[in-house]
């Protein structure tokens, strides 16, 4: 049975996968042991809809400016700013259809390597 995800959980869940994205080794079994009490799906739905389309040009980047971890209080505040935009936009929301399906292409890796873990 899995817990209920509130916005405390949901952002300590956000925290934890964005780690996935930065340019370093990923500790997978720290990040599976984070989300193992959560729905998998819910949990999969927020690593590609909410935490890549907002950390994923780390990965993509030359030279990548993030290695040590994320800010937390700086990726909660731009994974909502992402969510408001698709909300309130229409063009917003195509862009990120695309993108999301993008990204479930291109890092379904990091998928996998969570559900390894568990």
């Amino acid at each position: 049975m899995s817990m209920d995800l509130t916005l405390e959980h949901k952002n300590r869940v956000r925290i934890a996968l964005a780690e996935a994205f930065v340019d370093s080794w990923v500790d997978y079994a720290y990040m599976a042991e984070q989300v193992r009490p959560y729905d998998l799906k819910i949990v999969e739905d927020i690593l590609y809809m909410e935490v890549a389309p907002v950390c994923f040009w780390n990965l993509e980047a030359a030279v990548p400016p993030i290695w040590t971890g994320f800010e937390d209080e700086s990726l909660l505040s731009e994974i909502e700013k992402a969510l408001s935009a698709r909300e309130t936009s229409p063009v917003q929301r195509i862009i990120d259809r695309l993108k999301i399906a993008w990204l479930r292409y291109s890092y379904g890796y990091i998928w996998k390597e969570i559900l390894k873990n568990l």
